[in-house]
């Protein structure tokens, strides 16, 4: 069966346009409630939001679907992703409700569930929640209807928890951080908690008005970070998405570094430390570099489908505890068992007061491999799978490449777009592998 709702990362769309409705979340609620009712008598669901003006009004569609289906609710208010699943897990509930469309600009919205343990809930489950979704409703009697409270202390809880990921004997004293929230669900929690380990803290993108999320700052635009790190002199800057589950950093400098840098560095930390990982999980698009240089440590590296939940499937597969894409979603599972900005942040800054060096020179052995990256128009109805010309372009430059670079080459999810990706150590290569295969696809 294939999803009708579901995507990859939960439901999402633009505010008023189906399914994010409130109508239509009342009815998910409903359902999921229904589902949730099949294994436990009375269930307890915990709703955490970021800081969209439609959280409110879907905040309530799901606090009356779920009551509406007998299970009783716990509001956390605005709250990170993986603070929502850390408490989902902390407080024994049945399952962890998170509306938030991430890095999407504020008229988008979305809804993305935990299980009780804290980790995204399987394909199967989804299907089962669409499946009671065609069912016709069965309200609760007025005897069995749930209940709603708030649970005011939550932002302070997670803090704690963020805090207890860092090294108890380690502190960020004498460390200036500029921290950009994105004007989103981390604006309270993510200062915090790098004051109270000690640093200096600047904040910026920690001001929302329900409309400004992802706005010309966090995640998706370090050039605020980049400005406000130079602006201040700080030693480093943290840039978070709408969400708090994505991380971007950037040194003194203003260089950037990207998730599978800061993924490398969370590895060599480990190794440091005397605990080298059994392997480490990328994606698709992790960058060559990387994974020789992963290799050249004797750690294993393989590659996921794009997308953090299929990181996350690939590691727990496997017992690994490490993984991530370049994005900047990056998983520790022996720190938490989701992707989180701030403790993925606290892990890098870690190793760098554990090592007394700076992010660029833990990362003095590993630069990574230029990237081309052509993205080709097709025409309706076109097979590109079946164009030999282009299966015989890619295994030149496959060959040409050899161990010194890979070639990629995927179908856009949501444009009629061929994607053609080459790595390679020489940049000028790259690129010159990249046209030959792209003039494959719709030859003059």
């Amino acid at each position: 069966m294939t999803r009708q709702y579901f995507g990859t990362d939960g439901i999402r769309g633009t505010v008023g346009q189906p399914p994010i409705t409130p109508d239509f979340v009342l009815r998910l609620a409903h359902a999921v409630g229904r589902v949730l009712k099949k294994t436990e008598t009375r269930p307890t669901v915990l709703i955490g939001k970021d800081t969209r003006i439609s959280g409110y009004m879907l905040e309530s569609a799901l606090e009356s679907g779920f009551n509406s289906a007998g299970v009783d609710v716990v509001l956390l208010g605005p709250l990170p992703t993986p603070g929502v699943a850390y408490l989902t897990r902390a407080q024994r509930a049945s399952l962890g409700v998170v509306i938030s469309a991430s890095h999407n600009a504020f008229p988008d919205n979305g809804i993305k569930f935990f299980s009780a343990q804290g980790t995204k809930l399987s394909d199967e489950w989804e299907l089962e929640v669409e499946a009671a979704l065609e069912e016709a409703p069965h309200w609760a009697d007025s005897a069995q209807l749930g209940k709603a409270r708030r649970l005011n202390d939550a932002p302070g809880r997670y803090t704690e928890f963020c805090k207890s990921t860092f090294a108890n004997d380690l502190t960020l004293r004498g460390m200036k951080l500029v921290v950009d929230a994105a004007h989103g669900a981390a604006y309270q929690v993510a200062p915090q908690v790098f004051h109270e380990l000690g640093a200096d803290v600047v904040s910026i993108g920690c001001a929302p008005d329900g409309l400004n999320i992802n706005k010309g700052v966090g995640a998706t635009h370090p050039g605020a970070l980049i400005a406000a790190v130079r602006a201040h002199a700080a030693d480093y800057g943290i840039a978070l998405d709408g969400d708090a589950d994505r991380l971007q950093l950037v040194d003194a400098s203003g260089r950037l570094f990207n998730g599978d840098e800061l993924l490398y560095l969370m590895v060599m930390e480990r190794i440091a430390r005397g605990e080298k990982p059994a392997g480490v999980v990328g994606t698709l698009m992790t960058n060559k570099a990387i994974e020789v240089a992963l290799k050249g440590q004797g750690i294993e590296f393989v590659r996921a489908k794009v997308g953090d939940r299929y990181v996350l499937e690939e590691l727990e597969k496997r017992r690994w505890l490490l993984g991530g894409e370049g994005s900047g979603h990056l998983l520790a599972l022996d720190r938490h068992t989701t992707g989180d900005g701030i403790v993925s942040a606290l892990q890098v800054l870690q190793a760098c007061v554990r090592g007394g060096k700076r992010v660029d020179e833990l990362l003095a052995g590993v630069t990574l491999f230029p990237q081309t990256l052509i993205n080709v128009r097709l025409a309706e109805g076109q097979d590109w799978k079946a164009n030999a010309a282009l299966a015989t372009e890619t295994g030149r430059a496959e060959a040409e490449l050899g161990d010194a670079g890979r070639v990629l080459i995927r179908a856009s999810g949501t444009e009629p777009l061929l994607r053609v990706m080459v790595e390679a150590r020489d940049a000028t290569q790259a690129e010159a592998c990249a046209r030959r295969i792209a003039a494959t696809v719709n030859p003059a």
